[in-house]
């Protein structure tokens, strides 16, 4: 696989995980739906690094990714929406390990507020990269 076909894997499998996320935030399972945005999110600075020419390392701390998509680009922007939405950023990654050890429920509005951060996420990650 090229490296631009595993950018544009990586991308379509983002987008069906937050097709997926918003599935499940109307069928009430919100447990499921953090845990999708947070695989969304992670396939998308994932796919945004290899973008930049970088292999991205085996790690699923999307905010390492945006720290590597920093000091790779440089860009401001970045390092703003890591300071901006760290504590929600850290509550994404816990539900990628929550999800498989611990019980966790969540409301819908903790869910929305989580799309949207991602939503914002992707948005300033995708002017910079592309």
């Amino acid at each position: 696989m090229t490296k631009l076909e595993e950018v544009e894997y990586l991308l379509r499998r983002s987008k069906r995980f937050y097709e997926t996320a918003t599935i499940q935030m109307d069928r009430g399972f919100h447990d499921l739906a953090v845990f999708s945005l947070e695989q969304s999110l992670q396939l998308f600075l994932k796919a945004s690094l290899l973008k930049t020419g970088i292999d991205f390392p085996r790690i699923h701390s999307v905010r390492r990714l945006l720290e590597m998509l920093h000091e790779v680009t440089g860009e401001d922007g970045i390092k703003e929406v890591l300071r901006r939405f760290n504590v929600e950023l850290g509550a994404l990654e816990d539900a990628y390990i929550m999800s498989r050890y611990v019980a966790r429920d969540y409301n819908r509005k903790e869910v929305e507020r989580f799309k949207e951060v991602v939503e914002e996420v992707m948005k300033v990650v995708g002017e910079v990269v592309g």
